[in-house]
């Protein structure tokens, strides 16, 4: 604490932030790693194992399902967002249905901001009631609704193959996106476990964290910034079919490649991201403070990360902690991060229009992200699988790796069944190993007894 003083009160002397994260001199690639120029002087680490892969015959044909994804989401002027499935996959048990149980080829409005409230359809008069003399004839008719003029349409209507993605298959990688103080050592036991099967994986730094370069400029920390790297880095590595797994912030940076490139773009995993929101700063948030403020305060904030990410709080997880390199920011890089969070263009229907299977992987001790975000989020997404862990928090991924391997491996080689038509209710299948599969829409607790690590 009395270092962290000092290095404060320096770093408002002389007017320079202390602790800052420099890439490694060399650029070679070494044991793995890469150093990416995404622009002039900007400079990511990246992570990426290509595995040796046996010689495999794939047969193209007849692999996967196509489902047609169809839907009409209207915004209207008040607020309210009305969506319309329209083709043949609809989820009735996720969708607050107010038109009654429907069969499977005709058409649910939904009302997704208030599903308790009564639905906007004509009136039906009580039968058993008895209407005074004189007015049989008056209450007959049912009152007009005064229609209301929508704000914004959107019509979706295509066609999305959603196929096997095996370890062998050479047109398939898998990007991992962490969030704000993380670095792609977080990834360490998912890179290991995915590439030993044969997978091909990319994870990057963001600018600012891990062994990437620390610009001294907030601008460089804005969303729509981190988003272009993301970018160059997803069209650098990109194969035929590429899957995205985002944690936290990086859960944003995910959404939007599979907003930017659909064709690309197979399947996304969403770890403790939180709701479909558009994203704004906080006005008042501790992370307004200066920066020497924020440096005398880093180990405080450090602890409280430590208490809100972890379930647990004991030597194991301060490890962990100091193993994957996360919370080990600048901060000056953290208060940019934090004030960069700008993306207006996130909201409800932006996520809306995402066509690409996704699960949601939420730890029920999240101090961070409550779930009735995510349960939000499963909502709104067309295809969505919520998967919930009971011992996990907010860094799930670190604190019950093999369970959360094991969720996204599943979900990797899930392809929908469409033997019995296309009109047939989507099932993720069941694996070799005859484990509980993911079910389609439904909230399930997973207790993580057989983590070794434990």
């Amino acid at each position: 604490m009395l270092t962290g003083f000092i290095d404060g009160l320096l770093c408002c002397l002389t007017g320079k932030s202390a602790n800052v994260v420099v890439p490694i001199e060399t650029s070679e690639p070494a044991d793995g790693f890469e150093f990416v120029e995404v622009k002039p002087g900007r400079v990511l680490r990246v992570r990426h194992i290509i595995p040796e892969r046996p010689a495999v015959m794939e047969q193209v044909t007849g692999q996967g399902g196509t489902v047609h994804c169809k839907r009409k989401i209207t915004v209207y002027r008040n607020g309210q967002m009305v969506i319309e499935n329209m083709g043949d996959i609809l989820r009735p048990e996720l969708l607050h249905c107010q038109n009654g149980d429907t069969e499977p080829s005709s058409t649910v409005e939904v009302d997704l901001l208030d599903s308790s409230a009564p639905a906007t359809s004509t009136s039906t008069p009580d039968p058993n009631s008895t209407p005074p003399p004189g007015q049989e004839q008056q209450e007959q008719p049912a009152p007009r609704q005064r229609r209301r003029k929508p704000k914004r349409t959107v019509v979706i209507d295509c066609e999305q193959k959603i196929s096997s993605c095996k370890g062998t298959h050479s047109d398939v990688a898998l990007f991992f996106v962490h969030g704000v103080g993380g670095s792609l050592d977080i990834w360490a036991s998912q890179l290991e476990f995915f590439s030993c099967l044969g997978y091909e994986v990319i994870a990057p730094d963001l600018a600012g964290h891990g062994a990437s370069s620390a610009p001294q400029i907030a601008a460089a920390y804005t969303f729509y910034a981190l988003a272009e790297d993301m970018r160059a880095i997803f069209k650098r590595y990109a194969r035929r079919r590429n899957i995205l797994i985002g944690h936290s912030y990086g859960v944003s940076f995910c959404t939007f490649l599979a907003h930017e490139y659909p064709e690309q773009v197979h399947k996304v995993v969403m770890i403790n991201g939180g709701g479909p929101t558009a994203l704004e700063p906080s006005l008042c948030s501790i992370f307004n403070l200066p920066t020497c403020v924020l440096h005398c305060l880093s180990p405080c904030l450090a602890w409280s990360f430590l208490k809100a990410g972890f379930a647990r709080q004991g030597a194991k997880e301060k490890q962990l902690l100091k193993e994957g390199n996360a919370f080990n920011v600048s901060s000056f890089v953290l208060r940019a991060m934090m004030s960069g969070q700008y993306w207006p263009e996130g909201d409800e229907v932006y996520h809306a229009e995402l066509t690409v299977p996704i699960l949601l992987v939420h730890g029920m001790h999240d101090k961070f992200v409550p779930i009735e975000e995510d349960q939000r989020m499963a909502e709104i997404l067309l295809l969505a699988f919520l998967k919930v862990i009971d011992e996990g928090s907010h860094m799930v991924m670190m604190e019950c790796p093999e369970t959360v391997n094991t969720l996204l491996h599943e979900f990797f080689l899930w392809e929908p069944d469409t033997s019995n038509g296309s009109k047939t209710k989507q099932e993720p299948a069941k694996p070799a190993a005859d484990r509980n599969p993911l079910s389609n829409g439904q909230v399930q607790p997973i207790a993580e007894g057989k983590d070794k690590n434990k």
